[in-house]
């Protein structure tokens, strides 16, 4: 039998950089900055990608898959190993994965009009990362008989099953949308499974060491399977037929249990430390997405579209992930779990972007639509620049307070 091998070997097993949280969490923030960036003047018109994609099929897929591919596999890779009780992937092959996410980046880029072989390149190159991902995660999980965790790996697969489908409809000249929208919902749904665990835990682990008494978060149970599933249903309905009445009312049960299930996490408890009050404060844009959903058919032109979906991309993904990311920074960088200047400037720069950005979507926002837009997008690229700064030294593996 071999021995399993000492800390101090992993930590020879290459640059401290190439650890999954580190290389994936500064990569997808880097990118969040830099795609942003690139978005803008796209929109305007100030050039085009070389391939020729429209800018918002573009934006939506790196936002989409291109920033949370990257996230979650910043997260698995850390998290499976404590789940499963193995050793982590390190060095060569966090390195190879992070040089096919970067490869998927550079060909969506280039990505080739319809009736060329360009989209059929992009399409191979773009979905190699998460399916060796998957196959990477997978194979922990089952060698170590983890199935309780395999409901992750079965919305990963549901996650590259979208893209895959993006792809498809980019090839057949046909309509992207459902498939940004279904990657969205599946995204949404990873966040409900894991925010409904982390959640709860990391209030309840804070609120116990802070004087006094109170409610504590009332733990994962049927309350927040019957959430989940009437959510899963509502995403089903607005993939395939966003501004059907059916979607709509189904939209408008799921956003009035989520408020349900956010109040049951004692998170009007937590303002004394922002590291925990912006998980709750990311969640609940899981509910103002459905309502916003709900409103934006019920009430025509009350709220666009856009507005809904910005609700949920901005908000849930973007403010939860970078929640999610500036804390795992820190726990396993062996840092106190506070949140730092950097992060709490980061997490008020993504909810000023979000806020933004719905009410660019509001029938009151008028000519005011796209100084919105743009203060949104400013507001987006600062907060994650801030963090990119800020945490550099955390994510390089040079732990130094951030």
């Amino acid at each position: 039998m071999t021995s399993r091998p000492s800390g101090a070997a992993l930590r020879r097993a290459g640059p401290p950089i190439l650890h999954g949280f580190r290389l994936f969490f500064l990569t997808a923030s880097i990118w969040a900055v830099l795609a942003m960036a690139i978005w803008v003047p796209l929109l305007r018109g100030i050039f085009t990608l070389p391939g020729g994609l429209g800018p918002i099929d573009w934006h939506a897929h790196e936002m989409v898959f291109g920033y949370v591919f990257a996230v979650v596999a910043g997260f698995l890779l850390t998290a499976v190993p404590n789940w499963t009780g193995r050793l982590p992937l390190t060095g060569r092959p966090i390195a190879v994965l992070g040089l096919l996410w970067l490869a998927g980046r550079i060909a969506m880029a280039s990505a080739g009009l319809a009736g060329t072989t360009g989209p059929w390149i992009a399409a191979g190159v773009d979905l190699v990362f998460p399916l060796v991902l998957a196959l990477a995660i997978g194979r922990e999980i089952l060698a170590a008989r983890n199935q309780r965790n395999l409901k992750v790996l079965v919305l990963l697969a549901l996650l590259i099953a979208a893209d895959a489908g993006f792809h498809a409809a980019l090839i057949l000249e046909a309509d992207t949308r459902p498939w940004l929208r279904a990657g969205l919902g599946v995204t949404l749904l990873l966040i409900m499974l894991v925010g409904g665990r982390i959640v709860p835990s990391f209030t309840r682990n804070w609120l116990a060491k802070q004087p006094g008494t109170g409610p504590l978060p009332v733990p994962f149970n049927r309350v927040d399977a019957v959430c989940m599933a009437v959510a899963a249903v509502a995403l089903a309905l607005w993939a395939i037929l966003p501004e059907a009445p059916v979607t709509a009312w189904a939209a408008l049960v799921a956003g009035l249990l989520h408020l349900v299930r956010l109040s049951r996490w004692a998170g009007w408890r937590t303002g004394g430390e922002a590291l925990v009050l912006v998980l709750h404060l990311a969640y609940a844009f899981v509910p103002i997405g459905f309502l916003a959903v709900a409103l934006s058919v019920l009430l025509p032109g009350s709220l666009t579209p856009q507005a809904a979906l910005h609700a949920w991309s901005a908000g849930a993904v973007g403010l939860m992930t970078l929640a999610v990311m500036s804390r795992a920074a820190l726990g396993h960088g062996g840092l106190p779990l506070t949140a730092g200047p950097a992060a709490r400037m980061a997490y008020v720069c993504l909810t000023i972007a979000t806020l933004a950005r719905i009410a660019a979507g509001s029938s009151l926002a008028g000519d005011l639509t796209m100084p919105l837009t743009d203060l949104a997008a400013a507001c987006w690229i600062a907060g994650f620049l801030i963090f990119v700064i800020g945490y550099r030294r955390v994510l390089t593996g040079r732990s130094a307070r951030a």
